[in-house]
């Protein structure tokens, strides 16, 4: 018969970060399996570090990190929830048994779990420590018994790892919707400090295998990138150039900040690579790094606009009218956009295991519903992000959410390509005709 556990979601992520990281299996409910010691003990026994709750008007827990056995004496981690809180205290070494099963006035123990009673007796000092009514004893209507892994085991990383390299074979081999342009171009646009650069950062590092910091990132509340800038990306140090390039810009701001007129010729790729922005005007025909011609592939192909996981619900509200002024003008455009949310990792109660199926958790669920409410993108269209920020190496369960929303940006790039009227895809396709035929000509004369 499945077993349901009475342990709520933000209790277990509570006590998860308690314990640095693990995952719970229940192995013995007693309303299941009767409020027997033996039954316990039978089930649990030799079953590695256990976790035991007991249900009442308070929880109340004990974990024992060494593998459990009836007689062999271990130290007990005891603790108490109050709401969102909890405290706690280290006691013993005990005998698992007598703490179960010993008689309460023979026993002479600070903490005594009577199964058959149910009933918890402990020492007036372990009540104050946990914050509880003072009453000697407790009583509860439930008890349960959890195994106790870590969040990544050697399994999960494995599989994590795979999956990295299948995301990695997967991009190196990608190409453009009907190889229509040779690279495609995602702009990362997005409030000062959302992260912007340190996602380009983080690509490459994945593939360069190593923690790299080529577009520079701080945390000057005016912003570090002051230049429009285009970044290809090598597979490798000395590899060919992957078929995407990643466009930095200047950070949006309620006043400063990139202008609106940048931002469309950006898009229409009328800028060219190293314009400096100037917050008070666009650039306008003329300037240096203007492009009166831009062909397909000088356009953007996909927008990121990127987020701090952690500061998006208290954006202003004008910085909230720029954001959706913007994707009113790239809906005009039909340009495919998505939301990145970087730093998920510094959200609270978000722990590196938690990583490896971060969409499931939820403070991730109820941010995304945030960022639908707030700002209007569909749920599918927003990704999280954790970047590389003061890491020395690369990770891999980092990895596969970098390379998971990169993925997501170049399919969202090969629908707006799909969707281009018919007499842009037509003339890319005769100009690329006509480069191949000049090519074989020059090469067979």
């Amino acid at each position: 018969m499945a077993m349901t556990t009475s342990l709520t979601w933000m209790q277990e992520k509570i006590l998860q970060i308690l314990l640095r990281g693990k995952k719970f299996s229940l192995l013995y409910k007693a309303s299941a399996h009767e409020f027997s010691p033996s039954n316990l003990f039978e089930i649990c026994c030799n079953q590695g570090p256990i976790l035991i709750l007991i249900y009442g008007d308070h929880v109340i827990g004990a974990y024992v990190s060494e593998n459990c056995q009836r007689e062999t004496p271990v130290s007990i981690l005891l603790f108490a929830f109050q709401e969102t809180e909890i405290s706690r205290c280290k006691i013993g070494p005990y005998e698992p048994l007598k703490l179960f099963g010993g008689n309460v006035c023979e026993s002479n123990l600070e903490f005594y779990i009577n199964l058959r009673k149910q009933k918890v007796t402990m020492n007036l000092k372990l009540i104050k420590i946990l914050n509880l009514p003072e009453c000697s004893n407790i009583s509860f209507q439930e008890c349960e018994v959890f195994r106790c892994e870590d969040l990544l085991d050697t399994r999960k990383i494995q599989g994590v790892t795979v999956l990295r390299e299948s995301l990695l074979s997967a991009l190196r081999t990608y190409k453009p919707y009907k190889e229509l342009v040779h690279q495609t171009r995602i702009l990362l646009l997005g409030p000062v400090g959302a992260g912007k650069s340190s996602f380009f950062n983080s690509v490459k590092s994945v593939f360069r295998g190593h923690v790299t910091h080529q577009a520079l990132v701080g945390s000057d509340t005016t912003g570090i990138t002051e230049q429009y800038r285009t970044y290809s990306i090598k597979d490798g140090k000395d590899g060919k150039s992957l078929p995407f390039i990643l466009c930095d810009s200047m950070g949006l701001d309620e006043e400063e900040g990139m202008c609106m007129g940048d931002i469309l010729h950006i898009l229409k790729g009328h800028i060219s690579d190293r314009y400096q922005f100037n917050f008070t005007k666009p650039i306008t025909p003329g300037h240096g790094n203007w492009n009166d011609f831009p062909l397909l592939e000088d356009r953007i192909h996909c927008v990121a606009i990127v987020f701090d996981a952690n500061s998006v619900e208290d954006l202003s509200s004008e910085m909230v009218a720029k954001i959706k002024r913007i994707r009113r003008e790239m809906i005009k455009c039909g340009m495919a956009h998505v939301v990145l949310l970087t730093h998920v990792d510094n959200m609270a109660l978000i722990r590196k295991g938690d990583l490896i199926d971060i969409y499931r958790y939820m403070p991730v669920k109820l941010k995304l519903e945030a960022v639908h409410e707030k700002l209007g993108f569909a749920l599918s269209d927003i990704l999280v992000v954790s970047n590389y920020t003061s890491e020395w190496d690369v990770d891999p369960v980092k990895d596969v959410l970098i390379l998971s929303a990169l993925r997501q940006m170049l399919w969202a790039a090969d629908d707006f390509l799909e969707d281009l009227p018919l007499e842009e895809t037509d003339i890319r396709s005769k100009y690329l005709t006509r480069c191949a035929r000049e090519e074989n000509d020059y090469v067979n004369p």
